[in-house]
């Protein structure tokens, strides 16, 4: 018996097979991306794909070999379908959310988190802190995986996560609708220097690099959590929770 086979663990997220893609995707299910094999293009492929950017669900090309591997050497007919560990949310959603509690809008924006147990952790935070949502961005980060799902420990029930195509043009959508921009850097005043009361939209950076340029340019407030040991950085869900209760704290000092 080949032992590493039996070792396998089956990847819940992945659906293969041309037939089985396509089923999927006209179930209504949450569905992350689509994984095309380098090369394969016509007849029912491209119906696939067609029908996923109908949907506005990102479609990524792999080497034939990824794929193979990520399907363990099934049949995958060149193609492979990743669920979603939740449906998508749109702006709306935190907008009416925001509006429903009768609260200023509160929400976080993740700039290329490549985690997903950050991403997870970042929203189970933004739901005990009360933030309205959380917006990752299609292309360059991590996604609702099971994984990022599992980190949430539930969170994704009472959190909208949206999925913008330009993380840029949502905060300054958001700066149209007098929220506050405040990005996380180390570089930024010490958090607890700044009022956060008001409206706020929070940028969380990517755990290597931290914000992008124009996002970071983009911002209205740089923020920072000054260390005071010899470590001189933390982890981008711990900083981003830090900064998140103190603008919950902040917004209910002012009820008060």
């Amino acid at each position: 018996m080949d032992r590493k086979n039996t070792d396998k663990k089956p990847n819940n997220d992945l659906i293969i097979g041309r037939n089985a893609v396509r089923e999927a995707l006209n179930s209504g299910r949450a569905i992350d991306h689509l994984l095309v094999a380098k090369g394969v293009t016509g007849g029912s492929v491209s119906q696939i794909i067609a029908l996923c950017r109908k949907n506005n669900i990102p479609v990524k090309e792999a080497d034939s070999k990824k794929l193979d591997f990520l399907c363990g050497n099934d049949k995958h007919q060149g193609v492979a379908l990743f669920a979603a560990a939740h449906e998508y949310a749109s702006m709306a959603d935190i907008y009416a959310l925001a509006a429903e509690r009768g609260e200023p809008l509160f929400v976080i924006l993740c700039d290329g988190l490549e985690d997903p147990h950050n991403l997870g952790a970042v929203i189970r935070s933004a739901e005990a802190a009360g933030a309205h949502g959380v917006i990752i961005p299609e292309h360059r980060s991590v996604s609702l995986s099971s994984y990022a799902g599992k980190a949430a420990a539930g969170a994704l029930e009472y959190v909208p996560v949206v999925r913008v195509k330009n993380l840029n043009n949502t905060v300054k959508e958001l700066k149209e609708k007098g929220v506050w921009v405040y990005a996380a850097d180390m570089d930024g005043a010490p958090y607890y220097e700044t009022d956060m009361s008001g409206p706020a939209a929070l940028i969380i950076g990517s755990e290597g690099k931290g914000i992008s340029r124009l996002m970071r340019e983009n911002a209205d407030i740089i923020v920072s959590v000054p260390m005071y040991g010899h470590i001189n950085s933390l982890n981008a869900s711990v900083a981003g929770g830090i900064l998140m209760f103190e603008i919950t704290k902040s917004r209910h000092s002012k009820r008060a």
